[in-house]
């Protein structure tokens, strides 16, 4: 594998994140989907190599630094140099502000923008030393507002936001295109389905967002050419209220 291109998802889980590294493995990168659990990774990876392409499962916890680290050196060393990054991690929460804990704040926060400078931060290092490469956050409804329940979702989402937005202006010129996508609705997975069965239910045909239609908008912000490029766009079915 060494010396091909590689596409780093963070949060590869069953649904989107997954449905990103299929994209990319599709595009003739090897995809390298990463998450703290390694037995879903095998999954992808295997579900990836039957469609005939390449990938390496990488378990990793994003908020330790070291491990990090080590992960994108392993990436460089044995498959190739980092073309693609995508921060896909979750970690929604919804609380009460008058219910909320200090340990449930910071660990929203942790998850959701410590994880994603960390990781942006040692993705960027490769490639703004190749002068090239994608970097894109995924974002929410949350990033841009903050709504009722949702104070530590939002706030940390705003924060990531932030993040991206200065980065993408640091990197831009040295030839790194970062990218910040919202995605506003419901992802269609089987996890959804389960946890907010009354929801998903009521929604109309096309009122849940496909994974695999929105990995193709990841497809499309990587490829634009430098003249054309894109910092940030919002997804959602058309039935969807905003």
């Amino acid at each position: 594998m060494a010396d091909q291109g590689a596409a780093v998802v963070i949060g590869a889980g069953d649904a989107l994140g997954g449905a990103i590294a299929r994209r990319f493995a599709k595009g003739g990168l090897v995809a390298v989907p990463s998450r703290r659990k390694i037995q879903p990774l095998g999954e992808l990876v295997a579900q990836i190599e039957a469609q005939g392409g390449r990938a390496e499962g990488i378990p990793c916890d994003a908020r330790d630094e070291e491990a990090v680290i080590e992960m994108f050196d392993r990436i460089e060393a044995e498959i190739g140099p980092v073309e693609l990054f995508v921060f896909n991690t979750g970690a929604q929460h919804r609380s009460s502000i008058l219910d909320m804990t200090t340990r449930i704040y910071r660990q929203v926060w942790e998850s959701a923008t410590l994880a994603g400078f960390v990781t942006g931060r040692e993705a960027a290092r490769r490639m703004a030393a190749q002068g090239r490469g994608t970097i894109i956050f995924t974002g929410a409804t949350a990033s841009v507002r903050g709504g009722a329940n949702f104070a530590s979702f939002a706030s940390a989402k705003h924060a990531l936001r932030a993040l991206a937005q200065s980065m993408a202006r640091e990197l831009g010129p040295m030839g790194v295109h970062v990218g910040h996508i919202i995605v506003d609705g419901m992802i269609d997975s089987e996890a959804v389905r389960t946890k907010f069965p009354d929801e998903t239910d009521a929604l109309p045909d096309g009122g849940m967002l496909d994974p695999d239609h929105i990995a193709e908008a990841y497809w499309a912000m990587h490829t634009q050419p430098k003249d054309a490029w894109t910092f940030e766009m919002d997804i959602r079915p058309s039935v969807e209220r905003w």
